[in-house]
């Protein structure tokens, strides 16, 4: 079944820097346009970024001119870089395939931000 493992979070500072992977499974990864997601606790899930097939990405407003999307097709892989971190930015973080809302989440990866 199609779905993603992402990796790469841990505890930063406030304006620190992580970079996120989402390593993809059970799908023919240049086919999709995919999406970074962010959940805190007893909030639903919110869009961040989203990269189309061919590598155009936009991110939402709050965290324009911080964090950049990216893919590697060849390696089944999508980015989050994300710099100038501030605590509102911890959350849990995950990837799916955008428009296939039936897809399960994967395993996501915890942002902490605290000094």
């Amino acid at each position: 079944q199609a779905h993603f493992v992402a990796s790469g979070g841990g505890l930063v500072q406030p304006g620190g820097s992580l970079t996120l992977t989402c390593t993809a499974n059970g799908m023919v990864f240049n086919m999709y346009d995919v999406g970074w997601y962010r959940q805190t606790p007893g909030a639903q899930r919110e869009l961040v970024a989203s990269v189309t097939r061919s590598g155009s990405g936009v991110v939402v407003s709050s965290v324009k001119g911080r964090f950049t999307i990216s893919r590697d097709n060849a390696k089944g892989t999508v980015d989050l870089q994300m710099n100038n971190l501030k605590p509102e930015d911890a959350a849990e973080y995950f990837c799916r395939r955008l428009h296939y809302p039936s897809d399960i989440w994967g395993h996501g990866t915890q942002v902490t931000v605290s000094s």
